[in-house]
């Protein structure tokens, strides 16, 4: 079969939210990515997803159905012994819909057929009828107990990633049809009702098929609205289009989004965005099935590197990754600020003031070749003079910051010099972090004087959890490493500043990440659903998620 029938319609009426978030459910059955392509994401829907979908539409088709419709259906009736009976139903509201044998299954590079078997519905409905010069109006009722429907569903994908759906197929048909007129000349009609159940069932089948199509052009005006990315915060957006056609077997459906990260404003592809890349960012041609079928997940998630990659390099390019402390940002307030993350504990071993800090910077001593005093504006080593020209006395003197600066307050001006990474082992999430630490003298007068500027690497491991709906773990700290990059003040004893700051971070930073971490985040879910026994496992070069899915109303 083609991938889009030659006769779909053009017309795209304007959809709704709610269908919108209804045909998501449908997008896991689509596309696998074509050759050369790496998703960032890759989902899979089995066949218990599609029971799960069924389930879900028909309580959604319920509650839309069971309401007033506007029908506006029309016909007429000739009898060679009273003459041509014309009919009008305006309008109708269904009492009852049941649907007791129905199946959804997959069509192989198509989309998804739902069938239908005996399914019963009362209607009931306001009429007029005019048969010759009389005219009559009143209510009727109408059950049908042997409705049966098959329609498939195709899907498919634009060239900008966003899905497009269309009726590959129809067909509806009900033999078991009872009418019974009230009201006006009700008796009358109900005599001729045998031969009017005929006519109706025929203008039935025809009418829900075309309701059908018309439901699926509106769905397909939603998806063509639908945004193929979503700005996260004021740095970042994600793309979440899809990549390639429909890959559809009878068996399951893969979908394959982006999943890349960019700049609001400027969509600049990153080292690790383009193969070859520093990480790999394939996932395998077909996601891990080693679950035993009668434990089967309704829904697989794999995850890459790539994505947490490209993250790291949007928010690097956009400036985000930068934080100022201050000395005065200590963890003595009674409740939670927004600064919360980067303050120092008060029991913290090092806090940013010049009598603190001073410890790392070396001491003035006498003679010719000690390092001097420097002036306001910097020093000169080597020399035995300061800025004045002037040596110093005997005796040693207080370190150089703290000589210089008697006890004040310093500010740190933290950020990433480059991009961090992340790469995905099956015994932990392996990070790189490299990031600048300049230190100011904030005086008196509020102006800041360059102290010292350092780089400061760590390599963490991080073991990521799932319960229910939130997304947690814990972070360990492997290594950390301080390098003087310059200094205003005499070298820097950075041996002696990494081991206190190592020191300080698995006793206070560490846990206070884990604790925070612990609490986890919500995953972003479709309204309404949420994630039941979810499971996850690290891959190499992915996060597998297998989960089952539930709606709460």
């Amino acid at each position: 079969m083609s991938s889009a029938p030659a006769s779909r319609s053009r017309h795209h009426p304007q959809g709704t939210p709610g269908l919108s978030r209804l045909c998501l459910l449908l997008l896991l059955t689509a596309c696998v990515p074509a050759a050369g392509t790496n998703p960032g994401i890759k989902a899979r829907l089995t066949r218990r997803a599609l029971e799960f979908g069924r389930q879900f539409g028909l309580e959604l088709l319920r509650s839309l159905l069971q309401k007033e419709h506007k029908l506006n259906l029309r016909g007429s009736y000739h009898s060679p012994l009273l003459g041509t009976l014309t009919y009008t139903v305006p309008r109708i509201h269904i009492h009852e819909l049941q649907i007791n044998d129905s199946t959804v299954d997959f069509v192989e590079d198509v989309g998804v057929r739902l069938t239908v078997q005996r399914a019963r519905i009362q209607i009931s409905a306001e009429w007029g009828a005019q048969l010759g010069a009389i005219q009559d109006r009143g209510s009727i009722e109408l059950r049908i107990r042997d409705l049966a429907v098959a329609a498939v569903l195709g899907v498919s994908v634009d060239g900008s990633g966003r899905p497009m759906v269309w009726s590959a197929s129809c067909d509806a048909h009900g033999t078991d049809l009872h009418l019974q007129f009230q009201r006006g000349h009700s008796w009358l009609y109900n005599l001729l009702a045998p031969l009017l159940q005929r006519v109706l069932r025929q203008e039935l089948n025809k009418q829900l098929c075309l309701e059908l199509r018309r439901g699926v052009c509106r769905l397909e005006a939603a998806l063509k609205n639908m945004k193929a990315s979503t700005q996260l915060d004021s740095f970042v957006a994600i793309d979440h289009s899809l990549l390639g056609q429909p890959a559809i077997t009878a068996e399951h459906g893969d979908v394959a989004l982006k999943g890349e990260f960019f700049r609001v404003g400027k969509h600049q592809q990153g080292p690790s965005s383009a193969p070859p890349a520093a990480l790999p960012v394939a996932l395998p041609a077909a996601l891990p099935t080693a679950l035993p079928a009668a434990h089967e997940p309704t829904l697989l998630l794999a995850v890459t590197e790539f994505v947490a990659n490209s993250a790291a390099f949007a928010y690097f390019t956009a400036g985000a990754l930068r934080r100022n402390i201050s000395s005065d940002m200590v963890g003595t307030a009674p409740r939670p600020d927004p600064s919360a993350a980067f303050q120092l504990p008060r029991r913290f071993p090092l806090q940013l003031r010049t009598k603190s800090m001073g410890v790392f910077s070396p001491q003035v001593g006498t003679g010719p070749g000690a390092v001097p005093r420097a002036g306001q504006g910097g020093i000169e080593q080597g020399t035995g003079q300061d800025a004045g020209g002037m040596g110093h006395g005997p005796g040693p003197r207080p370190p150089q910051l703290q000589e210089r600066y008697p006890d004040q307050p310093m500010e740190l001006h933290l950020s990433a010099r480059r991009q961090p990474l992340l790469s995905c082992r099956p015994d932990a999430l392996h990070g790189a972090l490299f990031g600048s630490a300049e230190a100011f003298v904030v005086l008196p007068n509020a102006t800041r004087v360059p102290a010292f500027l350092l780089n400061i690497d760590a390599n963490v491991t991080a073991n990521p959890t799932i319960t229910g709906n939130r997304l947690g773990g814990t972070v360990s700290l492997k290594g950390l490493s301080v390098a003087q990059v310059t200094s205003h003040v005499g070298p820097v004893e950075v041996k002696r500043l990494e081991t206190l700051l190592k020191f300080g971070l698995w006793l206070f930073g560490v846990p206070r990440a884990n604790k925070r971490l612990q609490a986890g985040v919500p995953l972003p879910t479709l309204h309404g659903l949420s994630l039941l026994n979810p499971r996850l496992s690290l891959q190499e070069g992915f996060v597998l998620i297998t989960t089952d899915l539930q709606h709460e109303s």
